[in-house]
């Protein structure tokens, strides 16, 4: 009986013990859930301030308006109105151009290409290395050219030979631009065969002609292009671009009635060989009393030659510049 009893007394105990045990355990882990309730709390009443302050600062950040000096005000002013007027002419080249490959310029872009002037000297000066090369950096088809103080812009076409840039055409500009005593295109009529890229038209707008560019109907698109996006708002007269075919039906389409110009200009127009007899009668057409013939070539082949010799015996003919293969003629009609 005894051992019945100690052994109970045992059990008795051992539970008693067991049950001390949870409960100090259930009474640890309640103050451990209390001290991270009362964190979380703490923790949301700093957040809570932190965001009221910030959206206190915010509001005054609205609501004050920061003070500006006189000095910051103009000069913030004449950049809006500077970005305004950039705008507008962003806007009046999409809509002559409509899918104007600028998308990238504007995108792109964003480096321009950059082709310095070329400086052809007189045909009295000694000769020298060829200055009509020009010297461009960047990507094929969008180059950017000084004449006349200004940047021109010139994108290029390779499904023509037209609507690329020829070496004759920046030497014609540069003379141009260089000797404008010896040829003074203000105020004249001018009449550009053969334009491809429009770059002489573009200079000789600059320089104060009323200028018609003129060039086979596949390559107007990108000559007016080039033409509208370079003069538009930079000079007096604004250039016209028409479909001209050399030697055909020139009397119906170009009558020297109505037509009549002061100069004919022609850059590099020598390359399709096959034309170069309806060349010469349309050079012959415009080239009435009165009228000044400019052509410049680089001779590469011997029909440029031949060329040469029919055209200084079609016109009284006098050198203005060369460069090595390259060279500028002046012309005016036999009587």
């Amino acid at each position: 009986m005894r051992r019945r009893r100690r052994r109970r007394r045992r059990r008795r105990r051992r539970r008693r013990k067991r049950r001390r045990r949870k409960e100090e355990g259930k009474d640890e882990e309640d103050e451990e859930s209390n001290e991270k309730l009362e964190e979380e709390k703490h923790n949301d009443v700093e957040l809570h301030y932190v965001n009221m302050e910030k959206s206190k600062a915010k509001e005054k950040d609205v609501t004050e308006e920061p003070r500006v000096s006189e000095t910051e005000t103009a000069d913030e002013e004449e950049d809006n109105n500077k970005h305004e007027s950039d705008g507008e002419e962003e806007l009046d080249e999409i809509m002559v151009l409509k899918d104007d490959d600028d998308k990238e310029d504007e995108k792109t872009d964003s480096e321009e290409d950059v082709t310095e002037p070329v400086n052809i000297e007189p045909a009295d000066k000694p000769e020298r290395t060829q200055a009509w090369v020009p010297s461009t950096f960047g990507c094929f088809g969008r180059d950017v050219y000084h004449y006349a103080g200004q940047d021109i812009l010139i994108r290029e076409s390779i499904d023509s030979y037209g609507a690329v840039m020829w070496p004759a055409a920046l030497a014609l500009c540069s003379f141009l631009d260089n000797n404008r005593q010896t040829v003074n295109l203000q105020g004249k009529e001018v009449l550009e065969l053969g334009a491809g890229t429009g770059l002489v038209t573009i200079v000789a707008s600059l320089l104060g002609a009323s200028v018609t560019a003129t060039d086979l109907p596949d390559v107007l698109g990108n000559l007016l292009a080039n033409v509208m996006r370079n003069t538009r708002q930079r000079c007096r007269h604004t250039p016209k671009v028409a479909a001209l075919s050399w030697g055909h039906d020139l009397e119906r389409t170009f009558p020297t009635s109505v037509h009549r110009y002061d100069y004919v200009l022609a850059a590099d127009v020598v390359y399709h060989h096959d034309f170069l007899s309806e060349l010469l009668v349309t050079m012959k057409h415009f080239c009435i009393p009165g009228t000044t013939v400019i052509w410049a070539n680089k001779v590469r082949f011997e029909t440029d030659l031949t060329f040469t010799e029919n055209f200084k015996k079609a016109f009284h003919t006098s050198l203005l510049a060369e460069d090595g293969e390259m060279k500028i003629f002046m012309a005016t009609c036999r009587d």
